[in-house]
């Protein structure tokens, strides 16, 4: 069976081009037991991709020349020779950008479509939910009545952020790119406050105004100039979960930017780097959270989808040009 895949071409300089990436036809090996072959309905896109275009070391390794990039995929069993799935069964996992795979019986996790549409097991029950949840409630610690920001907000992991924060009690703040952004932030999920940082002048005196008993959160999605301003805002004993830099992921040159250390000291506060591979053992635990808000209607999922399994790439740069609202992902 021949099938095509999406591969990377070249490494990025900076900002990524449509040239760094190729499609290819592939054949596909014969099935063996224990395994399932699957069709790919939903392709997750997200930031941290372009990190591992470097031939760099990281948390992950880097994607090599000429094989596929990798990531979230829903996919549908169209043959099984495992006892565990049958032809029919949704089924979430890392794998590769191809229309057609195989995949071992260990590699693919059943998901329950009666809960939530597939694609949500990509976003807000997905790594991006898991995200979330560990990154503010066991890094935030988030307590009643404190002042949590969101910078990145309204993507897919700040969208989820600011609705755990209003579950817990929280005044909440989001930090997005976009009139219309901040509006849905207010109206559709729940943020009491939000700030376009394209047409804000003096993001400092913006976010002392819309903190007024300063920031006891600050989970940090983007890094830059925002992260500068909103930590000049911050209380003593304040909590930063460091969860993306998207504003420096496609720079070529190191940024000079104010020495943080001293603010992060005097004012006793934590700043804790993570990925949601550190909790992996307690991913049962941040499910069962996650979809129990979202079958009592607390916690909303939303996409940008782009069709055709051929734009893939086109979502990916989208990212880094604030075309998504909340997740980005791919129907095939």
């Amino acid at each position: 069976m021949t099938t095509e895949q999406i591969v990377l071409a070249s490494r990025p300089k900076g900002l990524p081009v449509s040239d760094d990436f190729r499609m290819m036809q592939v054949e596909l090996p014969v099935i063996k037991p224990g395994e399932i072959l699957l069709k790919g309905l939903y392709y997750s896109v997200d930031p941290y991709m372009r990190g591992r275009m470097n031939d760099a070391k990281s948390y992950a390794p880097p994607f090599e020349i000429d094989k596929p990039i990798y990531g979230g995929v829903i996919g549908k069993v169209m043959e099984s020779l495992s006892e565990h799935f049958r032809p029919g069964d949704m089924v979430v996992g890392n794998f590769p950008w191809q229309k057609d795979f195989i995949a071992t019986e260990k590699e693919a996790r059943k998901i329950d479509t009666s809960l939530a549409p597939p694609s949500y097991y990509l976003g807000v029950l997905g790594m991006t939910g898991l995200t979330a949840y560990f990154g503010l409630i066991h890094i935030g610690k988030p307590k009643a009545g404190e002042t949590v920001v969101v910078s990145g907000a309204a993507g897919a992991v700040g969208i989820v952020v600011g609705q755990i924060a209003k579950i817990q009690g929280c005044y909440v703040v989001g930090i997005a790119g976009s009139d219309e952004k901040v509006k849905l932030l207010k109206s559709e999920f729940g943020f009491d406050e939000a700030i376009n940082y394209k047409t804000t002048p003096d993001m400092n005196k913006a976010i002392a105004a819309a903190c007024p008993k300063g920031v006891d959160i600050y989970f940090d999605n983007v890094g830059g100039e925002i992260s500068d301003a909103v930590i000049k805002n911050i209380n003593f004993h304040a909590r930063i979960p460091l969860c993306g830099q998207i504003s420096l992921y496609n720079t070529t040159e190191t940024p000079m930017g104010p020495r943080l250390q001293p603010m992060l000291l005097t004012r006793s506060v934590l700043m804790q780097g993570f990925i949601v591979g550190d909790f992996k053992d307690r991913f049962p635990e941040g499910i069962k959270h996650l979809a129990q808000w979202v079958k009592e209607g607390k916690l909303k999922g939303t996409e940008t989808i782009e069709h055709g399994f051929q734009n893939l790439p086109k979502a990916l740069l989208g990212l880094f040009k604030g075309d998504n609202t909340g997740k980005m992902i791919v129907e095939a």
